[in-house]
């Protein structure tokens, strides 16, 4: 689709029924609890939604406005930190790269790979020696 005159582009932080999709398939699944229910979780989708905003305009977690519909910022950085921990976000750029590998939609003619933050290694590792914090050695006091 070409977005044209008259036509609204989607903002970065949106995500289309598609995407959500795949996306809510690696999401780990919370029950409420029966017994003391508490407060119902935000939906998944919005405080997604509110994960890309912050992610993308670099606002503050507790900044991030209530108005938008995304939850607190903690509510989002929280979820972040579950989805950190349940391995989602490996699993979705792996689901992504097939999907656009699949639909031939990556372009490597101007990817560049950089090994040059990867410490060589000569001969066998040499302990460092601790610095000197004082000029000579102590005084005795006995």
């Amino acid at each position: 689709m070409i977005w044209g005159y008259g036509v609204a582009r989607p903002k970065p932080w949106e995500v289309n029924d598609e995407l959500w999709a795949m996306i809510e398939l690696l999401l780990p699944k919370v029950e409420r609890r029966s017994r003391h229910p508490g407060r119902k979780r935000h939906p998944d989708r919005l405080v997604f939604q509110g994960i890309l905003f912050v992610l993308h305009t670099g606002i503050s977690w507790e900044h991030l406005p209530q108005e938008l519909g995304f939850g607190s910022g903690m509510t989002c950085w929280r979820r972040l930190a579950e989805w950190t921990e349940a391995g989602v976000w490996p699993r979705l750029h792996e689901t992504l790269l097939a999907k656009l590998r699949g639909a031939n939609a990556l372009d490597f003619s101007r990817a560049a790979v950089d090994g040059s933050h990867i410490r060589a290694l000569k001969g066998a590792p040499r302990r460092d020696e601790a610095p000197s914090t004082g000029a000579g050695r102590a005084v005795s006091i006995t």
